[in-house]
């Protein structure tokens, strides 16, 4: 399934010039056009998905196991210090494309790219509603 008007099917299909890194039947990785930082690429499913709830989990699990090949490539090639692999699921998490992608953002000594959040603390109160919740 494609949406006609999602920029990212029109990229992943072929039909709006990309920097492809990668493409197989079910994916195509191409360099960000808006990078956080040198190298920063994503990995888009050929078929649309709004985001990771509607993904099928084999498509999941093969998104991870692309994420890990293409990054262990990336980093022997621009020599970075390390990687983020970034997926956001809605607008409130940071989406603003809703098609299912995954960010491979290589990451550099003092690069100053801006991924962290402030640390808070587990209570015991929010542990155990959310295991009950769960359960």
């Amino acid at each position: 399934m494609k949406d006609e008007n999602c920029i990212f099917c029109k990229i992943a299909a072929g039909e709006v010039s990309s920097a492809t890194l990668f493409e197989d039947e079910d994916f195509r990785v191409i360099l960000d056009l808006n990078p956080a930082s040198k190298g920063h690429a994503l990995i888009l499913p050929k078929e649309h998905y709004r985001n990771l709830y509607d993904l099928d989990e084999a498509l999941a699990a093969k998104a991870m196991v692309l994420a890990k090949r293409m990054v262990c490539k990336l980093k022997d090639a621009l020599g970075c210090d390390g990687y983020n692999i970034v997926q956001n699921n809605e607008e409130v998490a940071g989406q603003s494309v809703f098609h299912f992608h995954v960010h491979m953002i290589p990451r550099y000594k003092d690069d100053k790219v801006g991924l962290g959040w402030h640390m808070g603390t587990l209570t015991e109160e929010d542990k155990e509603e959310l295991l009950n919740k769960i359960k």
